[in-house]
């Protein structure tokens, strides 16, 4: 399904493969030679996304373009099934392995990769060539790559990146408190009022 949305129709090249049950919603463009797997998601829902040449979404990933955090993906890339990516710089020749997550702002330097259920966390920089192993977790600018076993030192970096700014744009609530009940109805309500006027287009 593609959808017009926000005044945005996704631009795709003549040879990019498109699965029927892929949805692609906005302003994304979409490069030559690509292919968008079956149940893939790619939603400019606040934000562009841009996909280069010879990229594979494969299916049931979700990639989101959001408010100050375009998604970006360069050339020669492999997005693996169930990964996420949210408003994120995913460079040349990187691979993105099943069930990865890539958080907003991170940047995926040229041939990183990015192996099974592994996370990149926000604002998080992974250099050239470097990998995140099955599982873990790289945080912070530079990188540091730790198991996941190791919370105490993850948070430690993770914490002042600040997720609740970053993403929701509110501040951290006390230890012991919740930012749930404010935010989510906020979010909810935008999500209604962004997609009100989507409407189907011609593939």
């Amino acid at each position: 399904m593609i959808l017009q949305h926000r005044g945005h129709c996704p631009k795709i090249a003549a040879t990019a493969r498109i699965a029927p049950t892929a949805t692609i919603v906005g302003d994304v463009t979409i490069g030559d030679n690509c292919a968008i797997g079956y149940g893939a998601v790619l939603t400019a829902e606040s934000g562009p996304i841009r996909i280069g040449d010879n990229v594979i979404v494969m299916d049931t990933a979700v990639l989101r373009g959001v408010k100050d955090a375009p998604l970006t993906i360069g050339s020669n890339v492999l997005i693996g099934p169930r990964s996420t990516l949210t408003g994120c710089t995913v460079e040349d020749e990187v691979f993105i392995a099943t069930g990865a997550t890539v958080f907003n702002k991170a940047v995926l330097k040229a041939r990183s990769e990015v192996r099974v259920n592994a996370i990149v966390h926000l604002r998080t920089v992974l250099p050239e060539d470097a990998v995140v192993p099955l599982g873990w977790i790289a945080v912070g600018d530079p990188a540091k790559i730790l198991p996941p076993e190791q919370h105490d030192a993850i948070w430690a970096i993770q914490k002042p990146l600040d997720f609740p700014k970053t993403v929701f744009g509110v501040e951290r609530p006390p230890d012991g408190q919740s930012m749930m009940a404010d935010v989510m109805p906020r979010y909810a309500r935008a999500l209604k009022r962004w997609h009100d006027d989507d409407r189907e287009v011609d593939g």
